[in-house]
């Protein structure tokens, strides 16, 4: 298989992976949904896509048109996460506190109409800066590492 696809999906593993006991960590409990939920520290995403853009660049080098695809959609994929997808995910916990508050106000008032509640919107969709810069980290070391193993062989 692509050296380069395998690292990019190796360090967004590594990434997911690293979620989980961060997580106990900062919690105190062991929550194994955190291994396939989005957003979070690291980014995985970022991790994905840096490792992918540095393995390109040290293999071809940073002058090369895949380098040059590479970095221009981890930078794409990265802003994204700290903007639109972090931003819908704000939303959604403002819109879930004013299900919750809409649900209060019909038990207060009987015989008001309110439709049946539906499951609450995913609010974790995206990342604070800091989830993505360590991410980018962690995916520049990756991307690092594999090139140096191929190298080795």
């Amino acid at each position: 298989m692509n050296r380069a696809i395998i690292t990019g999906l190796s360090s967004i593993a590594a990434a997911q992976t690293l979620k989980l006991p961060l997580e106990y960590w900062s919690k105190g409990e062991w929550k194994w949904s955190t291994l396939f939920r989005t957003g979070g520290m690291p980014s995985s995403h970022s991790a994905g896509v840096s490792s992918l853009a540095t393995y390109i660049a040290l293999k071809k080098g940073v002058s090369a048109v895949d380098f040059a695809i590479s970095a221009l959609f981890g930078l794409i994929v990265m802003y994204d996460a700290m903007g639109i997808r972090r931003h819908a995910g704000e939303m959604a916990v403002e819109l879930n506190e004013l299900d919750a508050r809409v649900e209060k106000l019909a038990d207060h008032h009987p015989g008001t109409y309110h439709r049946e509640k539906r499951a609450e919107l995913k609010e974790e969709l995206g990342h604070m800066p800091r989830e993505v810069v360590a991410g980018a980290l962690l995916g520049v070391a990756a991307g690092a590492l594999s090139y140096a193993l191929e190298q080795r062989k």
